[in-house]
């Protein structure tokens, strides 16, 4: 029998449910329950796909090409369980869905209204779930009270009726904050969160008080109190030095112990030697190296929050600690000043991104770690920005671009568009006039890697599959110019027609790759391009 989790915010946003999920989720698992996690979003996009990442941070995209929201990274990076397209759900897929049965007449002529159609699509979504797993987590994005997010409210006060409390239990997550004048956390906006949560006919039976510092077990009780929640389940969720540090500490004040004694369940003690263990290489490392994130996104730590904690975990696995500088891209567009920025780092990543803003300064920093011989990583535009450099700098292409930029007519295509790809056995096309969405290479693929390369001894094999999302590919037909300035093509599609890892063989460690690998690593499970580009890090600290 499926149990239904939802965890809904209150207060303020950003006050970690997805984080507060994932841990949980993974404290579930380690109890041997299997686990799944979903996401609701408020928002009237079909698919964070198009959103600025200075708006939305990251797009997460799964393994059946879904473009979806970060939250959907820390529930992977926590339980090792692969998202799909059904575990995320937006207000504007929602009424898609709905807008479409009616064209088709499914209705049968009734008037289409938010209640019961629009709460019934979402209930449809949950209620998909059912027999897929022991527990299904379910996180409400935004907060209690917002506009947006009543029909998400509406829908899983009716669905907890429908399937009955033994089956359904409310999470609710508050901020308690610190008011230095008075001295002390306040507990009145976590009464009044609840009781916007209650005025819409969801009680909840277990809070998460959110705070910077500890909680005073009398606040604690006044908050049961008022809130008419039982006192063992007002449970206190400090701030940590690090997000692996979560489950963790959610045992220790006990959450999972509370929701399955909601449940009436009872479990044998989860084993978190593995958290432990992860969370000890973070705080006591042997040593500690930088990274440069070259990208044009800067500006908001969350646009590359995959990216971010790859990085780590490849420190975890090599027991170093991961200093991240990060290098707006754009701001060496027209100067060369990003010499300085690098001369002092022990690694460079260039990461992806879209439009031809801060492509210079990529290119910049592609062309010093070529030279100066430092550790360089580029994802995806990362990697066509180092083909880029080679080409004009070391194979004599001057006029080499991508038709992405201001193509000229004199320039020489070397990064395109393609038009056509194969997955699995379909054939699928694109063109540059379609919808942006249409145009995207999205989902895992295959490749395969050429033997006594650099990746395929990383690896440790002669095929993968890993993530993509991208437009633009490295023109296969002057492969023999870039392969005559140091690159070889050491990983390519099965049918050889498109590029997906580039390497230098004059240089110790410089990997393209034209996917996303950072998607699939985990603090358990680090990527091994991960992996290796800290150790090359590392072993290029000695030598400075």
């Amino acid at each position: 029998m499926t149990r239904f989790i939802f965890i809904t915010g209150g207060v303020v946003s950003s006050l970690g449910k997805g984080l507060g999920s994932a841990a949980l989720g993974a404290l579930l698992q380690a109890r041997g329950f299997k686990v799944r996690l979903c996401k609701m979003d408020p928002y009237l996009n079909i698919d964070p796909g198009t959103m600025s990442p200075f708006q939305h941070g990251e797009v997460y995209v799964t393994d059946d090409g879904a473009e979806t929201d970060l939250d959907l990274g820390h529930y992977e990076r926590f339980t090792g369980n692969p998202a799909t397209k059904d575990d995320n759900i937006t207000t504007g897929k929602i009424y898609q869905n709905v807008l479409s049965k009616e064209r088709r007449g499914d209705y049968l002529g009734a008037t289409v209204q938010v209640i019961p159609h629009i709460t019934d699509e979402i209930k449809n979504f949950i209620r998909q779930k059912d027999g897929t797993a022991d527990f299904v987590l379910c996180e409400i994005g935004g907060t209690v009270g917002d506009i947006e997010s009543l029909p998400f409210l509406e829908a899983i006060r009716q669905f907890g009726n429908e399937v009955g409390l033994n089956r359904a239990l409310y999470i609710h997550v508050t901020l308690l904050p610190y008011i230095a004048a008075a001295g002390e956390l306040k507990t009145k906006p976590t009464q009044h969160s609840v009781k916007e949560l209650m005025s819409v006919g969801i009680a909840p039976r277990i809070l998460l008080c959110r705070a910077d510092r500890e909680i005073d077990p009398d606040d604690l009780r006044k908050i049961a109190q008022f809130c008419n929640i039982e006192p063992n389940k007002v449970i206190p969720a400090l701030d940590v030095k690090t997000i692996y540090e979560v489950p963790l500490s959610y045992h220790k004040v006990g959450l999972d112990e509370q929701v399955l004694d909601a449940f009436g369940i009872k479990a044998p003690e989860p084993d978190l030697k593995a958290w432990e263990e992860i969370v000890r290489r973070i705080k006591n490392p042997e040593g500690e190296v930088t990274i440069a994130l070259v990208g044009k996104y800067t500006n908001l730590a969350d646009s590359y929050k995959s990216l971010n904690e790859a990085l780590i975990h490849g420190g975890i696995a090599n027991q170093n600690k991961v200093k991240i500088k990060f290098v707006e891209s754009s701001k060496f567009d027209n100067n060369d000043e990003i010499v300085h920025e690098l001369e002092n780092v022990h690694g460079i990543l260039v990461a992806g991104g879209f439009g031809e803003r801060g492509a210079e300064g990529k290119i910049k920093a592609a062309k010093f770690a070529r030279e100066r011989k430092v550790p360089y990583f580029g994802i995806c535009f990362g990697l066509q920005m180092a083909v880029l450099e080679a080409a004009r700098n070391v194979a004599g292409i001057k006029k080499a671009n991508s038709t992405e930029f201001d193509f000229k007519k004199d320039d020489v295509p070397l990064i395109g568009m393609m038009t056509e790809w194969t997955k699995g056995n379909a054939k699928e096309v694109r063109a540059a006039n379609t919808d942006l969405g249409g145009t995207m290479r999205l989902g895992a693929y295959p490749a395969a890697l050429k033997k006594g390369s650099k990746v395929a001894e990383i690896y440790g094999s002669a095929e993968i599959h890993e993530r993509h999302r991208h437009r633009y590919e490295v023109n296969m037909n002057y492969r023999e110019e870039l392969e005559g300035s140091g690159f070889i093509f050491s990983g390519v599609s099965p049918d050889g027609r498109l590029p997906e890892i580039c390497e230098r063989v004059d240089h110790p460690w410089f990997i393209g790759v034209q996917y996303h690998p950072e998607l699939k690593s985990k603090p358990f499970d680090p990527h091994p391009l991960f992996v290796s580009f800290i150790k090359a890090a590392i072993d290029q600290g000695r030598l400075v």
